[in-house]
């Protein structure tokens, strides 16, 4: 089983369940949701969500997805991470813990 990460606010992933489904506004700005590798995660953390409270992180399980997975160069850091080019649906998700 393939998994990859992504970190959200609890109220966000709250909706999430409400309508079995996922949207992060990179979606609708960039066409994709950011997600990162195991190993790639720390990093994340710190250059994005220091200091922001309430944030989960969800483990997905890649052969779950319904949406396509793409990994795509960034530039900043010259590393490949996962994207997810379209809605996350929920099912997908094994678990969200705090960060």
């Amino acid at each position: 089983m393939a998994l990859i990460y992504h970190v959200t606010s609890g109220q966000s992933w709250s909706r999430a369940l409400e309508t079995g489904f996922y949207e992060h506004p990179s979606l609708a700005a960039e066409g994709f949701i950011h997600c990162a590798e195991k190993s790639q995660v720390q990093g994340v953390l710190e250059r994005y969500f220091s200091g922001q409270p309430d944030l989960l992180l969800l483990t997905i399980d890649t052969a779950r997805l319904k949406s396509r997975l793409q990994y795509d160069l960034a530039p900043s850091v010259q590393e490949e991470f996962p994207h997810i080019y379209g809605p996350l649906n929920t099912d997908a998700v094994l678990k969200a813990d705090p960060v």
